[in-house]
């Protein structure tokens, strides 16, 4: 079968019914529909998705149509038509079979007439849709409970009532060559930085991906190219009112249908210790709650590590410290012992996700307490070990992403496996290497460890400390907004 879909369509609707019939297999695919009809006398067709549409909309629309008399379409049929009789907002025209087949497929509906050489497309969609709910990972004890849903539009809707600013705009795309995918580029155009806008927009357009299966991942995967790098170069979030706080700081943020998370980019390391529950208490609780996250994400990193240094190099701690290590003999090596504790754990998170819901509470007993306490009492495993690897849980749970929380847990492996290795060397190393490669690490070439390096002490103490909203007066200077005053 040949391949016009890219031609113009032709004046003559028998051809064109014949060439969307073919490529879009309407005599094979019972969802697609090819409805024909007369509007004054001409001959034409609807081709929709069913399931897609509005079913009363359409319905509407072709009784006005087809009430539609000669005399009222002529001269310029086409014209008179789109204009006059199709009681709809969102209509354009297209002229290939590329643009109808495109719009078909995500979702509108399209009218050709008998010796016109375009197509009037109306977006009807009506796509399934869940209601407004509050994330499982970023809960708060107070504040607004909607989060992102799966549909595009809803989500761009819900950062509009929230940005009721006419300088925010809102790009659409499509993505995918085969699956065709509607993604959304959000920004401020008197904040965000052009340059960054033009960048980010440019990798958009240049995403080959065949289909978009994995939806935001997908993009986000073509769009940074660091494949190795276990840092995430993006922020992920569920929830429009994080979303709409970096819309106003000059962040960009990109929409991918079919998925409740957006992207939020550029971000630095900071920006993924930070969460939503710091604002919406009192500034003095808001810093208690940021260092004690702080906290929990430095012990989940190096905790394990620093404690089986200071067993296996037994000079190393001061004699207040002497009571560290395990008092009984043990058969494994502490590192493989930690090695498999890491796993363990692992192995549980992934169990509960695959777990009904009403199963998840003895699925913890067991993997919590009975194989815990078996491995223990077999010499498999020392009590302290199944200690500090709690404490390790603790801190990846606390981490407000979780992006940065897993790879929070390859960076402790790591650490592990140096340290078990080369004792204070591999430890030392380790920290080394890490650093190094979060120094190296850039987001859409802004510095990920901003603003430590490169150092700035004013936006620093706004990272370490909660600072009060009306103090809150510039916008983050790395990102060079247009606009830097927020007040």
């Amino acid at each position: 079968m040949p391949d016009i879909s890219k031609d113009h369509l032709s004046n003559k609707i028998a051809q064109n019914k014949k060439v969307l019939t073919e490529q879009l297999g309407i005599d094979i695919s019972f969802d697609i529909i090819l409805r024909e009809f007369k509007i004054g006398n001409r001959e034409a067709a609807l081709v929709f998705v069913d399931g897609f549409v509005d079913d009363e909309v359409v319905t509407l629309i072709m009784q006005t149509l087809i009430n539609t008399r000669r005399e009222e379409m002529v001269p310029d049929a086409l014209e008179k038509v789109f204009k006059y009789r199709v009681p709809y907002v969102d209509v354009e025209l297209v002229s290939t079979y590329q643009e109808v087949i495109n719009e078909v497929m995500a979702g509108p509906i399209a009218i050709l007439i008998d010796g016109e050489r375009e197509a009037i497309i109306m977006d009807t969609r009506t796509y399934p849709a869940r209601d407004p709910e509050e994330p499982e990972i970023e809960k708060i004890t107070r504040g607004a409970r909607d989060g992102f849903v799966e549909t595009l539009l809803f989500n761009v809707t819900l950062l509009r009532r929230r940005i009721r600013d006419p300088q925010m705009r809102s790009e659409a795309m499509r993505v995918g060559k085969r699956s065709s995918s509607d993604v959304a580029l959000i920004y401020m155009e008197d904040i965000a930085n052009p340059q960054l806008v033009e960048n980010i927009r440019q990798k958009l357009h240049n995403v080959a991906a065949e289909a978009l299966p994995m939806a935001e991942k997908t993009v986000e995967e073509f769009m940074t190219r660091t494949y190795w790098n276990p840092f995430p170069e993006v922020r992920y979030t569920e929830r429009p009112d994080v979303a709409s706080v970096h819309l106003l700081e000059g962040h960009v943020i990109i929409i991918v249908d079919n998925s409740p998370s957006v992207m939020i980019a550029p971000v630095t390391f900071f920006h993924h210790l930070t969460h939503a529950e710091e604002y919406s208490h009192d500034a003095i609780v808001g810093i208690y709650i940021r260092w004690l996250r702080f906290l929990g994400v430095m012990f989940s990193i190096i905790l394990v590590p620093l404690w089986m240094l200071m067993v296996l190099e037994p000079g190393l701690p001061p004699p207040q410290l002497d009571f560290i290590g395990p008092e009984e003999e043990y058969a494994l090596p502490l590192a493989l012992q930690f090695m498999i504790a890491h796993f363990g754990i692992d192995l549980l998170r992934m169990a509960s996700v695959h777990t009904p819901s009403a199963m998840a509470t003895a699925l913890g007993l067991v993997g919590g307490l009975l194989i815990g306490e078996i491995a223990v009492e077999v010499g498999f495993l020392v009590p302290e070990v199944l200690l500090y690897m709690g404490l390790v849980a603790i801190g990846i749970f606390v981490t407000p992403s979780w992006e940065l929380s897993m790879a929070n847990r390859i960076i402790l492996l790591f650490l592990i496996i140096l340290t078990g290795l080369f004792l204070t060397g591999g430890f030392l190393a380790g920290l080394f290497l890490v650093f190094l490669r979060l120094v190296t690490t850039r987001s859409f070439g802004f510095p990920y460890l901003w603003p430590l390096i490169p150092f700035d002490p004013k936006a620093l103490i706004s990272v370490l400390i909660r600072v009060p909203l009306p103090v809150q007066d510039i916008r983050p200077d790395f990102l060079k907004p247009v606009d830097k005053k927020r007040l």
